[in-house]
């Protein structure tokens, strides 16, 4: 990221030195900077521009994406059965809480929040001698690949707590492992390590099954993928594309005040080439745009629209203002 930032500083400040040029101004280079405040669906910004020549403009810039929540949920199953697991639920819900004291609800909600900046490098070509007004732009985005995240609600973290602390108590219970062993006037004492107790207690949490949030299916083999919560109690998402995106596009623009050169405006619109599907990664490493189908609730609805957009669309207003 250093990199980068110095790589935009060298090339703003290389637009400036060259400005002051006078051979340059002479040919048309550089005779001018312009400064622009940038807002669209690439984010807020501003960049820089001045020409190279007649018909060519360098225009270089960032912008990011501000953070904007959406909340979306999900429900919290019992088993790979989605109809035997609610009777299932309502059965350990108030077990857990008798144990763990949290109370376990049946559904998780998640907060979706849109992550992504980017550097830009373009080149604008105005393609008319007496319309000075249109413009064709090529060049590149380069920014974070992680565009977007998911994450649980605070308000939910008790119950993927008492989540991960069922399915603890679940693989223990199917291995035939005590539960707690501690120390007791020097010799390990075990609890639940009678054979007779281990084996009613395996038959009783294989009946109930795994717990964790039901996301969709896998499409391998149609059977459910359900989540469960990291070491942290967390269910997270990423969503991931490219660092270096291409972009192609075009742009109207004029004066923005009658009677005053310095300032205009425009609008620009264009394509910003992803590199195909993005990745929705969940903690455990799922792809839920490529290995997931039947997504649930809302959250399907932004996985459909994140997997159909495999190239993103910018539309963006400057508003400018010319230095000298």
């Amino acid at each position: 990221m250093k990199k980068i930032i110095l790589l935009f500083v060298a090339i703003c400040s290389g637009l400036v030195v060259n400005a002051q040029t006078s051979d340059a101004q002479e040919k048309g280079f550089f005779k001018h900077l312009d400064a622009s405040l940038t807002a669209g669906s690439t984010g807020l910004g501003f960049d820089l521009a001045s020409p190279m020549g007649e018909y060519v403009q360098l225009r270089a810039g960032f912008a990011f994406m501000p953070h904007i929540n959406y909340t979306m949920g999900f429900d919290v199953q019992v088993g790979e059965n989605a109809e035997e697991s609610k009777s299932k639920f309502q059965r350990l819900s108030g077990i857990l809480e008798g144990m763990t004291g949290y109370k376990v609800n049946n559904s998780v909600d998640m907060i979706g929040v849109p992550t992504y900046y980017n550097f830009n490098l373009f080149v604008d070509v105005l393609p008319f001698k007496n319309n000075k007004h249109w413009h064709f732009t090529a060049g590149f985005y380069l920014g974070n690949s992680m565009i977007g995240k998911g994450y649980n609600t605070t308000e939910d973290m008790p119950s993927l707590v008492a989540v991960g602390i069922y399915n603890t108590m679940y693989e223990k219970a199917i291995r035939k492992e005590p539960f707690v062993t501690f120390t007791y006037n020097g010799s390990p004492v075990a609890l639940t390590d009678d054979p007779e107790y281990q084996d009613m207690l395996y038959y009783k949490f294989k009946s109930y099954g795994r717990m964790g949030v039901r996301i969709g299916d896998y499409v391998s083999d149609g059977s459910p993928y359900i989540v469960e919560p990291d070491e942290n109690s967390m269910v997270k998402a990423e969503v991931r594309v490219n660092a270096f995106k291409p972009y192609l596009g075009f742009g109207y623009g004029g004066r923005l005040l009658k009677g005053d050169d310095r300032y205009k405006i425009s609008f620009d619109c264009g394509a910003m080439f992803w590199g195909g599907t993005p990745s929705i990664l969940t903690h455990d490493g799922t792809d839920l745009a490529k290995e997931v189908k039947n997504v649930r609730g809302k959250v399907g609805d932004y996985v459909d629209l994140v997997k159909g957009v495999k190239v993103f669309p910018v539309l963006n207003v400057r508003v400018t203002r010319t230095l000298f």
